[in-house]
């Protein structure tokens, strides 16, 4: 799709105008932004640097403070963080982290493997997981809410889920405050 030369709005007595070209605005570096990444494909496929298939998404949550997060995942350069290294042939994995009381509960989708192929490495603050067959190739660093006690670790894989169960170091303390009633 291509977008026509900008029109320009006439700000009415609510400011909607200025709202559709900020819209307009922001879908014309989006797709200026997919075009690159298309063309860096297609040059990385010619000279063999990449195999595909090409996986890239990314999940909105609500986050313990309230706030939201945004996490993206798969095996293409990221637009929005740091790393902005070439396609791998590993995928990464959609992933899930779940901040208890008392414990940190991991889940991972690693779909089309089986559970001796899955490489788990656990720390107090960072889980590994890797899958290197000839079909699928996952990988994934996951950074813990908190330190947790690798000797507790649990975990089960039932299809394509992995779920990973850790104690948390010290249990999470309860915020709040008394209140006066006056």
């Amino acid at each position: 799709m291509r977008w026509k030369k900008r029109r320009d709005y006439e700000d009415d007595d609510f400011g909607f105008g200025f709202f559709d070209r900020w819209i307009e605005d922001e879908f014309r570096r989006m797709e200026e932004w997919m075009d690159e990444m298309l063309r860096n494909f297609r040059e990385l496929s010619r000279r063999g640097e990449i195999r595909g298939p090409y996986v890239y998404g990314f999940t909105m949550r609500i986050g313990p403070d309230g706030k939201p997060q945004i996490e993206e995942f798969g095996n293409v350069p990221r637009r929005f963080g740091v790393k902005e290294e070439s396609i791998t042939e590993y995928r990464e994995p959609l992933t899930d982290v779940i901040e208890g009381d008392k414990t940190v509960s991991v889940t991972v989708e690693l779909p089309g493997v089986n559970k001796e192929d899955i490489d788990v490495e656990i720390t107090e603050d960072t889980i590994t997981i890797k899958v290197d067959t000839a079909e699928r190739k996952y990988y994934k660093e996951i950074t813990l809410p908190c330190k947790v006690k690798t000797d507790t670790a649990k975990a089960s894989y039932h299809n394509g889920v992995l779920d990973i169960v850790l104690e948390r170091q010290e249990p999470r303390k309860k915020k709040g405050k008394k209140l006066k009633i006056e």
